[in-house]
């Protein structure tokens, strides 16, 4: 028997939550049953009258590429009126207490990958926070984290970073769901808010995404399979570079360079680290988008052999200490606006703070940064306990 994703549980056994309310609902296109059914389609199905969607980065269609504005004014599926939630603006990433005005409720059921980066558990969060100043009642519907939810990798966000690729406290790969993460952010912040989390059924920590029994559907474009997942709380920092994170290729985020960079030495030099549960293949690409479009890269694949050994974050580290070490003069941190923020550098962002740049540009291994956040990953693990949902 497969996971019931908190959708179903909702429409089903919980549907007094929502019957007869007239709901503002935050969905995208992996927003589906087991049936592939729509979370819209469902709850109308419920007795619920779903008058409004919400749309996070990249539209309720999915279509947009990552910071690309949302301006869609009706959703093609359902033929509803739609809000931008990912506009021109920092100020857009929130609904406004008037988009939230006649509604009963408001839905969340937006599929999240397991990295503090992900944004659409932010987009959530955000909306949590406006609901508990009109006193809108807010349901989450659960979903389980496709990389399982006992490993935690990475440092905590520090509050001076905090942006829409680091909403909360967390580490880089926090092991929690999108209810688990929505539940932290309300007793962290202390709102008073009316929010229930709707758990999905049959779902433990242990559990990854292909063990779930449940379809994968693209939460958005460039995460086409759980095997991006996995590396992504990783190698999502290339995007604070001049590198290619592979955007424009068939396996973005697995691959990853740039023009000048020499493959073969650059996947020797990360052997050398012996990192676990991992192998690195150089490759040759050509980005038809995005970063270095139509033009040759090298770099590196990943290979995953061994997902449970394998530690993404001090990879994704790993491989910036590399390509930096082997063109320094040619490699750059992003310098353009990232995700609104201009005043801070893009992986400062993501890194929740300043240390594991200055730290490889020192020269520091990726050993010695990846020993910098043990405690934090400890300390971590206890404070994120009256927020979990799921057994061990």
């Amino acid at each position: 028997m497969s996971v019931v994703p908190g959708i179903e549980v909702l429409c089903g056994r919980e549907a007094g939550l929502v019957r007869g309310a007239r709901i503002g609902l935050i969905a995208h296109p992996a927003s589906v049953t087991r049936r592939l059914a729509h979370a819209a389609e469902a709850l109308d199905a419920a007795g619920a009258r779903v008058v409004r969607l919400f749309a996070p980065e990249h539209g309720c269609g999915g279509g947009a590429q990552d910071m690309v504005a949302v301006d869609e004014q009706r959703d093609a599926l359902t033929g509803l009126p739609v809000v931008s939630l990912y506009g021109d603006s920092e100020a857009s990433l929130a609904p406004s207490e008037a988009a939230l005005a006649g509604l009963d409720v408001l839905v969340a059921d937006l599929a999240d990958v397991g990295a503090r980066y992900y944004t659409f558990y932010a987009t959530i969060v955000r909306a949590i926070e406006v609901a508990a100043r009109t006193g809108l009642r807010v349901v989450v519907c659960d979903r389980p984290n496709p990389l399982g939810g006992a490993l935690i990798e990475g440092n905590l966000a520090a509050p001076a970073y905090r942006s829409f690729v680091g909403e909360l406290p967390v580490p880089n790969r926090h092991g929690m769901t999108v209810g688990e993460l929505c539940r932290f952010a309300v007793t962290e912040r202390r709102w008073n808010v009316d929010l229930t989390v709707v758990p999905c059924e049959g779902w433990s920590r242990a559990l990854w995404w292909d063990e779930t029994g449940l379809p994968w559907v693209l939460p958005s474009p460039n995460m086409p399979t759980l095997e991006t997942a996995t590396v992504y709380p990783g190698m999502c920092l290339v995007e604070g570079t001049n590198l290619s994170e592979g955007r424009g290729t068939t396996r973005p985020f697995e691959i990853a360079g740039a023009p000048w960079l020499d493959g073969r030495a650059l996947a020797a030099q990360l052997a050398r680290w012996e990192l676990p549960g991992v192998l690195f293949r150089p490759v040759r690409f050509r980005p038809a988008f995005q970063k270095h479009a139509g033009t040759e890269c090298q770099g590196v694949q990943l290979h995953v052999t061994d997902r449970l050994a394998f530690r993404p974050v001090r990879t994704g580290v790993a491989f910036l200490a590399a390509a930096r070490a082997q063109e320094p003069g040619r490699f750059r941190w992003r310098e353009e606006p990232y995700e609104f923020v201009a005043d801070r550098p893009a992986i400062d962002l993501l890194a929740g703070g300043p240390g594991w740049r200055e730290a490889i540009e020192t020269g520091v291994g990726p050993a010695v940064i990846a020993a910098s956040w043990e405690t934090e990953e400890s300390t971590f693990g206890c404070v994120r306990q009256p927020s979990l949902l799921y057994r061990s």
